[in-house]
């Protein structure tokens, strides 16, 4: 198992927005590929939204990732 850890800086005063796609759109999309979401939180300080997504496999990230695209 290969957990993947991605940091993103949200516009200020967009973080709900960016929440709300997220949780309905971007999490169901990886999870329904086989890159579940297990983590996430957001740094109000910095803007910033921290997720963590887990492959099975080192080997198998090129392919879920183009799997997702």
């Amino acid at each position: 198992m290969v957990d993947q850890m991605r940091s993103y800086t949200i516009n200020k005063g967009m973080m709900d927005s960016w929440i709300k796609l997220f949780e309905t759109g971007i999490k169901p999309a990886h999870d329904a590929v086989g890159m579940p979401v297990v983590a996430t939180w957001v740094n109000m300080d910095h803007n910033q939204f921290i997720w963590v997504r887990r492959f099975p496999e080192g080997a198998d990230i090129p392919a879920k990732e183009d799997e997702f695209r």
